[in-house]
């Protein structure tokens, strides 16, 4: 009898937990499981992606990013689902406002988390019963599996900093109780999680990202990988970050046939692979480059990504003279030509919880500089394959100066990086145990 294992995830667009989900899924082509995927926002540009063997259970699924015009319509009409599917509208109506109180009384209103126990009351149902259930994240994830999935096992996966993510006690429900196994990404995650749960201490362990080392090294030698004039990116779409037609380099919109940044340019490139939200700190970013500007330093930074502050950061781009200097790319299919093509890899980030970004990069032999900060300390061996900085944009500047003046050290930091073996299958083993 073949063991039926559902996943669950909030949405399924282009970032670090959706990939590593992908990575996952890749490990599990074996005729021992029938594998199924629910998507709780139905919606996401990596569904295509999915190995064969997966079966997605949402009936209809909408492959536009949550972050373009589409898809946020496309999402607004979700959410109207949701709140009027199974009923019970005076708890959804509660729970709306008890989570709106909350914020308010933190200071700080997060729309996703605010609606993410909505969206999971109000999401499909299944009558079956599986052999195993995965809340492959946080909030609407975690909360559906719990209440709502029959399954003989389940397990949950932290990929946050659960402290300064914004979750609490209230939001949450007791929703953890419900899990036999609770995976966090990496030791600093995990002791961040028991600082709001110390009771699940014991179920509680670490459950490193899975990475395809060789897949992540083939890629970055195909070509094609850069594309401009793609929805949600700043090269010739309407709302780029530097108004003109075909991208930053006057290039026409399409795949360029080149492998990563074809523009020319000469001096050193830098590199940042992120969503454009609060948490990866572009906006310091953007302060950092201005300084090494104005120090005569000879850079351009590219950023990988795409977000809720785009609008934001290409206003400051242009208030601060910097639309040749710091390009946002927007989301491309095949990040990894870039990797190799960077002088040095930037993570500067508030907070993490292991990111796929840094792995990347330490696979293609980046040299990495990275904000101290939870999540990238643990990532990184200071001075032997990577070196911190302060998240400040005279902190970030001077490292990146000192680096890029330093050739001998960017080869010996990029080097110890690429010998880094990221495990793989002892990972895989603490999922299927619980079968």
């Amino acid at each position: 009898m073949r063991k039926k294992i559902l996943f669950v995830i909030n949405t399924l667009g282009r970032a670090g937990a959706e990939t590593a989900l992908l990575e996952l899924l890749k490990f599990l082509d074996s005729p021992e499981y029938d594998i199924s995927l629910y998507v709780i926002m139905g919606q996401g540009e990596m569904a295509g992606k999915l190995p064969a063997y997966v079966r997605l259970r949402n009936p209809s699924f909408d492959e536009h990013s949550v972050l373009s015009r589409k898809g946020k319509r496309r999402m607004m009409k979700t959410v109207c689902k949701a709140f009027f599917r199974n009923g019970g509208l005076v708890k959804k109506i509660r729970n709306i406002v008890r989570n709106l109180t909350s914020m308010r009384g933190r200071g700080k209103l997060q729309t996703d988390k605010l609606l993410w126990r909505m969206l999971s009351d109000g999401s499909l149902r299944f009558e079956e019963e599986f052999d195993l259930a995965v809340a492959w994240l946080e909030g609407a994830s975690a909360y559906y599996v719990a209440e709502h999935v029959r399954a003989a096992r389940k397990c949950a996966f932290i990929h946050i900093d659960y402290e300064s993510a914004g979750y609490t006690r209230e939001m949450d429900q007791n929703c953890w109780d419900s899990f036999e196994k609770i995976f966090a990404v990496s030791r600093e995650v995990r002791e961040h999680f028991l600082a709001v749960y110390p009771e699940y201490a014991d179920k509680t362990g670490v459950f490193h990202n899975l990475v395809d080392q060789e897949g992540i090294r083939r890629r970055s030698r195909e070509r094609g990988g850069g594309f401009y004039g793609m929805e949600g990116g700043s090269n010739g779409m309407e709302g780029g970050s530097n108004g003109m037609e075909g991208g930053s380099n006057g290039m026409e919109g399409g795949s360029n046939g080149m492998e990563g940044v074809s523009d020319g340019y000469e001096g050193k490139r830098l590199l940042t692979v992120g969503r454009l939200t609060y948490q990866k700190a572009t906006d310091i970013a953007i302060d950092a480059m201005k300084i090494l500007k104005e120090r005569g330093c000879q850079a351009r930074w590219y950023v990988l990504g795409d977000g809720d502050q785009r609008g934001a950061l290409e206003k400051k781009i242009a208030a601060l003279g910097l639309k040749e200097d710091f390009v946002l790319l927007g989301a491309v299919e095949n990040p990894y030509p870039y990797y190799v093509q960077a002088d040095i890899y930037v993570h500067a980030t508030r907070f993490e919880g292991k990111s796929i970004a840094i792995q990347e990069a330490q696979t293609l032999g980046c040299a990495v500089i990275a904000s101290d900060c939870n999540g990238n300390r643990e990532q990184i061996e200071e001075g032997v394959d990577g070196i911190f900085c302060q998240l400040t944009p005279e902190g970030i500047a001077d490292s990146i100066e000192a680096l890029l003046g330093d050739e001998e050290k960017r080869k010996k930091l990029g080097k110890a990086a690429e010998r880094k073996n990221m495990a793989q299958e002892q990972e895989l083993q603490k999922l299927l145990e619980l079968l």
